[in-house]
């Protein structure tokens, strides 16, 4: 399981669970539980924004970047974090709910193509649930992500008809990011001074233009 680190949960408290999350039956519980039972509070913007391996989501240093950005462009009352990826589509509001808290993986570490692709099929049907149950909570939805989860946002989107009015960053930008920086990941991290500088300013610009 290797060391703790800051925002694993506490040993002994609640089962840790370190599979791929997606194929776990308390992530499919969790979700129909949000898609069937949960009344999400309507907001003018829904902001959807990867998981992350810190948890809960809200003390990942990312997390924390976004959120600064976002807080400091729109009114708390006007928009709604939802946070997706591989513990399935979860309202920011319940990230300290089991499982969401209580797990660790990185599909960014994952070289199986098997379970990457089954990865991408799992989400894309849980992300075109919750956008058809919110299709009139929000007026718009903005995304913010990389890589596979990218691409089951755009594919959940294009299964439930619902938009995504904003999609961040911008393929230029990602492209410039590839081309230029050494990175981790080949598109780098969404907290890099960049990506954060374009969401900063789109963000402002489609604030603008409502």
């Amino acid at each position: 399981m290797g060391e703790k680190e800051p925002g694993d949960p506490v040993p002994g408290s609640t089962p840790f669970l370190t599979d791929p999350p997606f194929y776990l039956p308390e992530f499919e519980t969790s979700y129909r539980y949000i898609i069937d039972e949960y009344d999400v509070t309507p907001r003018k913007i829904a902001i959807f924004i990867p998981c992350a391996v810190r948890k809960p989501y809200s003390t990942s240093p990312s997390h924390q970047l976004i959120r600064m950005i976002i807080s400091q462009v729109l009114s708390p009352h006007c928009y709604h974090i939802v946070v997706f990826g591989t513990c399935g589509i979860v309202p920011a509001e319940l990230e300290e709910m089991y499982p969401f808290a209580h797990y660790r993986y990185m599909l960014g570490r994952c070289t199986d193509e098997a379970i990457r692709e089954d990865f991408l099929r799992i989400e894309t049907e849980r992300v075109a649930g919750y956008l058809e149950k919110t299709r009139d909570t929000y007026q718009y939805r903005i995304g913010y992500c990389l890589g596979l989860f990218r691409e089951s946002l755009i594919r959940g989107s294009r299964q439930a008809g619902v938009p995504i009015d904003l999609l961040l960053p911008s393929r230029d930008r990602i492209n410039k990011i590839i081309e230029e920086e050494d990175c981790s990941f080949q598109e780098g991290s969404l907290s890099m001074d960049d990506y954060l500088g374009e969401f900063c300013d789109e963000l402002i610009r489609f604030r603008n233009s409502l």
